[in-house]
């Protein structure tokens, strides 16, 4: 059986768990049927798109009698989907592990079991489409399956506004991609991918499908400025779900660009990489900026989602630009860094919210001012979470590291570019990201220093208890994942090859052939790294450390209260909270991405009652491009509310003034 028909069986599989899922929900037997039966189906999809990779996928394309009648619904699994197939199921095992355990706490099992597996299938399917038809259609079904998980908790505040903006926002960009297909497919209603690639668009259509893809994939992955739907929805959905959606979903929404744009749109223009690079790195830096000032756990890490998309997209529009300028070497590089990223973004990023899951489990709390001390209480979360926010700031040995410095690798190539414009753009692209890069470090270190150093700033916190196993033997996997891959990511990027050979025609060095480990994507005189020498140094140099300390350190004992600002008050408000610790660069930075409003009232001297900080933020891009649109359709609408009472006469007038334009547009047609 082909690598396509196993996919569509796993896939039909998931939508009979759904089936079941909406039958058995409110049985004990619901929970371990549908995520069981869901880590299964996940496991074993992920092993053909793993052979698919590895071996090359099917030759020939699966032709189902279904979808359009002149092409029916074609599916096709060449090396970029089987890597993105790679992805997606090893977050959704990963994920179906986790739910096993927290699923134990849903309050409505009803809202989430019936859309869970189908979320599942819609990811898979879009990604074996080969057809313009199929593909929008498994994208719909994605989206609305994923719409229904984010509303499962529609009765808590803000999660139905969140339901509604995200509904709005998926619309938009699948009305978007349609237009892009509809591009690149011409008049001749060349739906089928072979057909699109055998006969490309003309220039100018192709930078219009180009713009529409970036439009419309960049909605669904939370590029700036259409990124507003994304910290909304994710906190909403239940934790595991949140996962899937940040990274899972969003990597389909980059396979849509990277697929539209690499593969169907024709011959690349340089020109076109530059609102790629300028949207990338704008979604970076405010995406970790928002990250920095927000007080929700689980909205930091929402945050945190658009800054890692645009570091992808930074490196998709290098590969592009040194794509287009014939510099196949340094596109590759660039290629290889945006899939690697693309790889260790779903693994950080899906460990990071099961540990928030296990934190909201623990205390029913995400706000960080409510939480602290829980490493006590939580020590296997702790140091999972410890993990993953090492490795989502770029920490060696880590796999965030690697894809980072290989981003930076790549533009410290883009001097070789022949046009000024990009020798100019790409350097600054490369200062924001090496700022990007060390805000996230700083994000990460409030975002996992407050809710677990320190003391418990609540009841709630103070009484936490660990994760259940299931849980953590998911986050144990995902933390493993990003320690191996960064400590030998040669193997990972040579795993990568014949996506980037399929892209852009070539591909990096073989790094397994490297001495000692090491790899030199480009060539060793220009960077190298080597992944586990920095391990090896790190434990050597740390066990030395606390062996000295052990061993010539005083054994006496000595207790004294903590310092305090000369008052010995025990108080956990004696702590850095969420709005001290990022209130340096919310001076700095914050105006780029806000519009701050601070209010302090600051006791005289003399006086012992405490100071408070009132601190209201509002998102300049909402304010500046979305609230007037609001206005703007609202009173739109309130005047086409009048058509409701038009007389049947002035209705056929309306129809026929309707058919007589579409003519014209039709007759004028290029």
């Amino acid at each position: 059986m082909s690598a396509e028909a196993l996919c569509l069986a796993g896939d039909a599989g998931l939508l009979a768990l759904a089936v079941a899922g909406a039958l058995f929900a409110a049985k004990p037997l619901g929970r371990p049927l549908v995520y069981g039966g869901a880590l299964v189906l996940s496991a074993l999809m992920l092993a053909v798109a793993a052979g698919a990779l590895a071996f090359g996928g099917g030759a020939e394309t699966l032709v189902l009698p279904l979808g359009l009648p002149w092409i029916g619904a074609r599916f096709h699994i060449d090396a970029l989907s089987a890597f993105f197939l790679v992805v997606v199921n090893l977050s959704a095992a990963a994920a179906s592990l986790y739910a096993l355990g927290y699923g134990r706490t849903e309050h409505d099992p009803e809202r989430v079991l019936p859309f869970y597996p189908a979320f599942l299938a819609g990811m898979n399917l879009v990604l074996v489409a080969a057809d313009a038809y199929t593909f929008l259609l498994s994208w719909e079904f994605m989206s609305l399956a994923s719409w229904a998980l984010v509303m499962a908790r529609h009765s808590e505040d803000q999660n139905a506004r969140a339901g509604y903006v995200y509904l709005v926002m998926a619309s938009f960009g699948t009305f978007a991609l349609l237009i892009a297909f509809a591009l690149v497919a011409g008049l001749d209603g060349r739906f089928a991918f072979e057909a699109m690639r055998a006969a490309p668009p003309a220039a100018g259509v192709a930078m219009l499908a180009f713009a529409a893809a970036l439009i419309g994939a960049g909605s669904k992955a939370g590029l700036v400025p259409l990124h507003v739907w994304l910290p909304l929805a994710h906190p909403a959905a239940p934790s595991h779900v949140s996962a899937l959606m940040s990274g899972a979903m969003t990597k389909v929404a980059v396979y849509a660009f990277i697929r539209i744009a690499f593969d169907l749109a024709g011959p690349p223009d340089w020109r076109l990489s530059i609102p790629v690079l300028i949207v990338g790195a704008a979604s970076g830096l405010i995406g970790v900026l928002q990250a920095l000032m927000d007080n929700d756990l689980k909205r930091v890490l929402a945050y945190s989602t658009i800054e890692n998309i645009g570091l992808i997209f930074v490196a998709l529009g290098l590969a592009y630009a040194f794509h287009a300028t014939d510099f196949d070497a340094a596109a590759a590089l660039a290629m290889t860094a945006a899939l690697l990223h693309i790889f260790n973004h779903a693994l950080f990023k899906s460990l990071l919210f099961f540990g928030a899951g296990a934190v909201l489990t623990a205390t029913g709390e995400r706000r960080l001012n409510r939480l602290g001390g829980l490493l006590n209480r939580m020590p296997s979360t702790g140091l999972f979470m410890l993990v993953g926010a090492a490795a989502i700031s770029a920490l060696p040995p880590l796999n965030g590291f690697v894809s980072e410095w290989m981003i930076l690798q790549a533009v410290l190539l883009s001097p070789a570019f022949s046009e000024w414009t990009l020798k100019i753009l790409a350097p600054a692209v490369g200062a924001g990201v090496a700022l990007t890069a060390a805000l996230a470090a700083a994000c990460f270190v409030r975002a996992f220093g407050i809710p677990f150093l320190g003391r418990p700033r609540s009841e709630a916190a103070e009484r936490a208890k660990e994760a259940d196993r299931l849980s953590l033997a998911a986050m144990a996997g995902l933390a493993a994942l990003c320690a191996i891959v960064g400590i030998f990511p040669g193997q990972a990027i040579d795993a990568l090859s014949p996506a980037v050979d399929l892209l852009i025609g070539a591909h990096v060095p073989n790094q397994s052939s490297m001495p000692w480990l090491t790899i030199a994507p480009v060539a060793a005189s220009r960077g190298s790294y080597n992944g586990l020498l920095v391990a090896a140094f790190i434990v050597a140099s740390a066990s030395m450390a606390s062996t000295v300390i052990h061993r010539f350190a005083s054994g006496a004992l000595r207790r004294a209260p903590a310092w305090d600002c000369g008052f010995p008050d025990p108080a956990p408000t004696t702590q850095y909270t969420g709005e001290s610790f990022s209130q340096p660069v919310r001076r700095v930075f914050g105006q780029l991405a806000f519009v701050v409003e601070e209010r302090i009232d600051m006791p005289r001297p003399g006086e012992t009652r405490a100071a408070h900080l009132n601190l209201r933020l509002t998102d300049r891009i909402w304010n500046l491009l979305y609230v007037p649109l609001i206005l703007v359709v609202e009173r739109t609408a309130v005047q086409l509310n009048r058509l409701q009472f038009l007389t049947i006469r002035q209705y056929m007038s309306v129809v026929f003034g309707a058919l007589v334009v579409l003519l014209v547009v039709l007759a004028s047609w290029p």
